[in-house]
């Protein structure tokens, strides 16, 4: 992807439904770092009454507790009304007198408007009627992506997992490839969402060179949502390749605060620049919409991943010499440490008399033997109670 790709593809605007709900979100959550909240309600009461949402701006004042501004509502209500009536009126219009193409294109109007406004239910049942009008497949697929999107912005993850099942269905009846490529962010999207990184990590990269998906987010968003979620799933030599080297990402990271020092620190196993950058990081982590859930699951991740690579290195080490690598106190790692090894997450031991952390990392013979032997005995043991079953 060139500069002038990025330019061009950036004048698509962020879906504003999506933007919305980021904003919100925000206004929910309590000690978020950098938030201006004032700010950001005052974001949020400007799109509600520029765009007329009056259903979501009725919803947000009682959630919030806001002063609702009752001439406003009345004003807004009207607003909508009217043009929910000029809408019905194209509807019926177009069954009379036009063709299907024109009955379909009212029948969506109707759906967009009560999605834009916040009337979730009767949107989902104006976007089914439309559905049904639809012939071809890639107004289809336009339609289901609207559909995703509005999921998404109620954070309806059920509804997302199931379109999305649909939409893959649907590409099996064909579909160009640029809404095929734009489906995986989507896709990709959902699967981080889940806590599934692995496959969220595998979608990004491979739609990163042909991202077109500016409803979602912007390309420097999606850098970061690709970055982080393949510093959870790849092992290094595939962060080195796919991510580190790949010139799309080179091409933005360094416009997103501290993702550079953060990416590359850990590769270049310079752990203390890591650390660093890794709180500012986590504060973002915290504060994204899809991610927030994963917080602490980040967190713990990323640190097992950079003490697991530390410790490779060493047979034994000094818990001291590690604890001045990461920039933090020997207490403060001893308590890290024995969590995580005895979560079964570090394959090390702490000998607190000496101060001195020795690996002990697994025989693979060995773990699978043991991996064998436990699941014979669950099969025996199966074996067992079918047999005092059929002996009944």
């Amino acid at each position: 992807m060139s500069e002038d790709d990025v330019v061009v593809e950036a004048e698509v605007q962020v879906d504003a439904g999506l933007e919305l709900s980021r904003k919100v979100f925000l206004l929910r959550q309590e000690d978020l770092p950098g938030v201006d909240k004032s700010q950001v309600k005052k974001e949020v009461i400007e799109i509600l009454t520029k765009q007329e949402r009056t259903p979501l701006y009725l919803k947000y004042c009682e959630e919030f507790g806001w002063m609702a501004d009752e001439a406003l509502v009345e004003k807004m209500k009207a607003s909508n009304a009217e043009e929910l009536k000029q809408i019905e009126e194209k509807i019926i219009d177009a069954e009379e007198n036009l063709g299907d193409s024109e009955v379909r294109e009212a029948l969506l109007s109707k759906a967009e408007f009560l999605a834009r406004i916040g009337n979730k239910e009767e949107a989902i049942s104006a976007f089914k009627v439309t559905e049904d009008k639809t012939v071809a497949i890639g107004q289809k697929m336009d339609l289901m992506f609207t559909q995703l999107r509005h999921s998404f912005m109620y954070s309806d993850y059920t509804a997302v997992k199931r379109d999305l099942a649909k939409a893959k269905l649907m590409f099996e009846l064909g579909g160009d490839w640029e809404r095929k490529n734009r489906l995986k962010v989507y896709e990709g999207l959902f699967c981080m969402a889940a806590r599934d990184f692995k496959k969220a990590a595998e979608l990004f990269l491979n739609s990163i060179a042909t991202f077109s998906t500016y409803e979602l987010f912007d390309y420097p968003q999606f850098v970061v949502y690709t970055v982080v979620t393949s510093m959870v799933a790849l092992d290094r030599v595939e962060l080195k390749a796919k991510v580190v080297d790949a010139p799309e990402i080179l091409q933005v990271i360094h416009q997103i605060p501290h993702l550079t020092q953060f990416l590359n620190s850990l590769y270049q196993c310079q752990y203390l620049e890591f650390f660093q950058a890794f709180c500012h990081v986590s504060d973002s982590v915290r504060a994204d919409l899809y991610l927030h859930r994963h917080f602490r699951y980040f967190m713990r991740q990323v640190r097992v991943i950079a003490y697991t690579q530390f410790l490779e290195s060493y047979k034994s080490v000094k818990l001291d010499s590690m604890a001045a690598s990461f920039g933090v106190s020997p207490a403060f790692l001893d308590t890290e440490l024995s969590s995580f090894i005895s979560g079964g997450r570090l394959n090390c031991k702490i000998d607190k008399v000496s101060g001195i952390i020795e690996t002990n990392r697994p025989d693979a013979k060995n773990a699978l033997y043991q991996q064998v032997i436990k699941q014979g005995d669950l099969l025996l043991n199966r074996v067992q109670k079918l047999s005092k079953v059929i002996d009944l």
